[in-house]
């Protein structure tokens, strides 16, 4: 297994950020793979893989240098570069992919290809292509929906940062990747290959959530030794965002029928503002008048309170629904 080495100073200066570039990797993955797991990741697909296609089919050199650098568990090097310790706009996070040297790139290509570079992308634009695929997929594929998007990795980290509070490490990198875990003693599972270890005790480790990917690692060394562990947000929350009936809306008023649609699995009032882009104040109001109509229900776990639709809620969810 692949398991980084951790001392306790990277563990506590480590953090939570978000990265546009991030978003716009895990959906260029999406788009190469053309894999669904879950129902909003096959209307994305529908909706711009076709376009992505034409793209490429226009351009053989970019879609020979997609098909090398991103391989079966595998990602050069340059095309996912970890992001800052702060979260930057897409446009100053490109730069770094759009840089990259020529000497660079190339052999970040070689190392997925066992050595043999083919002949098509032995070429000093490689940084500049990938650039611009992103760029691309950026503004036609993510930026539209970056809001809400932004919104649902927000609500996962405040998620994660309460498990963090609550239970430690372990309890907060629980299922966060497939094959990740925390092993104690300093050591930190970071997948299920059998990769050799990894010190990274004084650098900078970074946990960036995007809405799109399974996620994978990165790192840049040195000045500084900067590591990323990217993951996909929870299950629940990266399907939030569902369409609110609008016989719901009418019936309920738009702010109270968003609050009982996205409660369908329970959710903490910090996760409902983080998702719905409400203020505090609004999703509390909404939360007292749901449950003062039967609509909802509440319990604690931990030191959180949960709160999911009711029988009574779901009923009328459902009726909303059905009248479309």
């Amino acid at each position: 297994m692949g398991w980084w080495r951790v001392d306790a100073d990277t563990l506590a200066t480590s953090r939570f950020v978000l990265s546009p570039l991030t978003e716009a990797t895990a959906g260029l993955m999406r788009l190469r793979w053309d894999s669904a797991e879950i129902p909003p990741d096959r209307e994305w697909l529908r909706a711009h893989r076709p376009a992505y296609r034409a793209r490429l089919a226009a351009d053989p050199v970019t879609a020979a240098l997609v098909e090398a650098a991103l391989r079966p568990h595998w990602i050069a090097d340059f095309v996912a570069p970890p992001p800052e310790t702060v979260e930057r706009p897409f446009e100053a996070e490109i730069a770094a992919v759009r840089n990259v040297s020529p000497e660079a790139a190339r052999r970040h290509l070689a190392d997925g290809l066992n050595g043999e570079l083919p002949a098509v992308l032995d070429r000093d634009d490689l940084g500049e292509r990938m650039a611009g695929l992103l760029t691309w997929i950026w503004h036609t594929c993510v930026e539209p929906d970056w809001p809400r998007r932004r919104r649902i990795m927000e609500a996962d980290v405040l998620a994660r940062t309460r498990l963090l509070s609550l239970g430690g490490w372990e309890a907060a990198l629980e299922r966060l990747r497939g094959g990740m875990r925390w092993l104690g003693g300093g050591r930190l599972q970071i997948n299920a290959y059998d990769y050799p270890p990894r010190d990274i005790s004084g650098a900078q480790l970074l946990f960036v959530p995007n809405t799109l990917g399974r996620g994978w690692a990165s790192w840049q060394e040195p000045d500084p030794a900067r590591y990323a562990l990217t993951y996909r947000c929870s299950g629940i929350l990266a399907e939030s965002g569902r369409v609110v009936p609008g016989a719901l809306g009418r019936l309920l008023g738009q702010g109270r029928a968003r609050v009982l649609v996205e409660l369908e699995q329970p959710k903490s009032t910090s996760q409902l503002v983080a998702i719905t882009g409400m203020g505090l104040g609004s999703v509390g109001g909404h939360l007292r008048v749901l449950l003062e109509a039967g609509l909802v229900g509440r319990r604690r776990a931990g030191r959180s309170v949960l709160y999911a639709r009711s029988g009574a809620g779901e009923a009328v969810v459902r009726a909303a629904a059905g009248a479309l």
